[in-house]
């Protein structure tokens, strides 16, 4: 069992307010800057939660893939994961797309594509987005 953390200040309200991500337990990043601007308008060096989301996703997803594959007998060389989380204001994330390309010696299309789509199937991540209406997800061999 691994536990993560992260601490987080806001202050004023939504729309005129503004946070930081001020720490996370493993001291990789922070203080990130974070406002509803950066979340439905223009980021201007602020992040937002979605953006923390597409790049865990993408993580997440990336390993998953790179397992999946290895145990297959085909490890990858080079995996590039590109994820995309829609944002609409007064809805919420209503979308997520996974592109991965992959170096991947020893393998066809078809069994890339069908690995890749486990992996974005059963990578924890999804597991924990599957609320999200819509994962859509591109694949194919560089």
């Amino acid at each position: 069992m691994a536990d993560r953390t992260a601490h987080v200040t806001w202050s004023g309200s939504l729309m005129e307010g503004a946070g930081t991500i001020t720490s996370v337990g493993s001291g990789a990043f922070g203080p990130l800057d974070v406002t509803w601007a950066s979340r439905a308008d223009e980021p201007e060096g602020r992040t937002s939660p979605e953006e923390l989301i597409a790049a865990a996703h993408a993580a997440c997803f990336s390993m998953a893939l790179s397992h999946g594959l290895a145990e297959a007998g085909t490890p990858a060389e080079k995996l590039e994961v590109d994820t995309t989380v829609t944002f609409v204001p007064g809805t919420g994330i209503t979308a997520i797309e996974l592109a991965v390309v992959g170096s991947v010696p020893g393998i066809d299309e078809p069994a890339f594509l069908h690995a890749a789509g486990a992996a974005k199937d059963n990578c924890p991540v999804s597991m924990a987005l599957a609320s999200v209406p819509e994962i859509t997800l591109r694949a194919s061999l560089a």
